[in-house]
Order: structure tokens, then sequence, then C-alpha cells
């Protein structure tokens, strides 16, 4: 029998998504953190795991054997093959496309800009404060945020969730970055789309459990 380990981070968005989708797939996993305020993640033993340094890391032990799969986008395409119910994914091609363009959007456009060490590397090499740092995530969120609620407009497969009556794999990338956005005290209110979206996945205990906040090595 398959067993998982998950190297993660209670706040870390790409932790996020992949905790969402494990708990969609109904996938129990072992937890283990890796504090990046720490510099766990930096740690020898870390790297004999993921050599990038960075999480998530997903460890699969079967028959014997151990892989370790990594980046979430990966694992998360890896988790729809082998897991294929329930789909994270439409059955269409267009449908597939536009869930993966939307998921895209968050994971390429919005999220590489705003993680923790492009946030640590402005903060030392440039000297930003809380404030600036805010205005830049602030910045990039908005972009791709108002890309994505008008996105939501257009296709006529909107549903409850961002495509269609259950959830995708663009709310399992969407819902971390909306959490990331308030933490950077980016308004909401302008993305009703949006906030409708997290209404109906926050109904769901996979999104819910998934929270940062409600994760083992969760530190305010």
């Amino acid at each position: 029998m398959t067993a998982m380990k998950l190297y993660n981070f209670w706040r870390s968005g790409t932790s996020h998504r992949l905790r969402i989708a494990l708990n969609l797939k109904g996938l129990p996993t072992e937890y283990v953190a890796i504090h990046l305020g720490k510099e766990a993640h930096l740690t020898e033993a870390f790297k004999g795991i993921n050599p990038q340094q960075l999480v998530p890391a997903l460890l699969i032990e079967d028959a014997g054997s151990e892989r370790v799969l990594t980046q979430s986008p990966a694992i998360i395409e890896w988790l729809e093959e082998e897991f294929p119910e329930p789909a994270l994914l439409p059955r269409d091609h267009l449908g597939r496309a536009k869930v993966r363009a939307l998921a895209a959007l968050v994971g390429c456009d919005i999220h590489p800009v705003n993680n923790r060490r492009i946030l640590e590397y402005i903060r030392k090499q440039f000297g930003a404060n809380d404030e600036a740092v805010n205005a830049w995530c602030g910045t990039w969120i908005t972009a791709g945020f108002d890309a994505y609620e008008a996105l939501l407009a257009t296709g006529g497969q909107r549903g409850r969730f961002s495509h269609g009556s259950a959830p995708t794999i663009a709310d399992v990338y969407l819902i971390p970055q909306v959490e990331s956005a308030r933490r950077f005290k980016v308004d909401l209110a302008q993305w009703p789309r949006i906030l409708e979206i997290e209404s109906a996945c926050l109904d769901l205990d996979a999104f819910k459990y998934a929270a940062p906040a409600l994760q083992p090595d969760a530190v305010w």
C-alpha cells in the first residue's frame, strides 16, 4: 500500500495548494513540517530530499521503494493521473485548457514574484519595509486577479467554482492566493466572483482543513 509524506510549511502557498489537492482526492499523508522561517529547508538533510531546497516535496513509499516528487504543478498532475477520481480537470479538452490556464495565471504569473525568497531578497538587498513589500505583492496580485475575474465572466462555464459545479485545479491554486492576498492587505472586495468561489470552496472540508491556520506547525 502506498504511503506518502508531505514535506511542507503551514504558510507556504504551494504547500497549501498541495494539501487541498490531497484532501480532495481523499489521500492521507504524514505531515512533515519544514520551518522556512528557521531555514530548515536549507539544511543538508532536506537538500537530500529536494536538491532545490523548496517546499512542498512528496515522498512516496510503495513496496519498499521510495520516490520523491517536487514542484506542486507536477505533483498535482501526478495525483490526477494516479488517482483520477474525483477528477480535478474537466473531461473535455477545451475545459481542461481553460482550467490549466487559470491555474497557470496564479502559479506562473502571481505566486512566483510574491514568494518568500523573492520577498526576502528585496528586503535585504533593497531595504524594502513591510509597506513596500505589501505594495509589491499587491501590484502583482491585483494584476492577476483582475485578469482572473475577467476570465470567470467568459466561456459560460462558471458554476459555483472557477469552472463548473465541482472544484478543479484552478480552485486549488486560487484559494491559497486569496489567503496570501489577505496577508498582504489587498482589498478583495473588488473581485466579487473570486470571493463567491472562495465561499463555495470553504464550504468543503478539503479546503477548510488545508487552511494554514489549522496546520500543526502554524505560528502567528
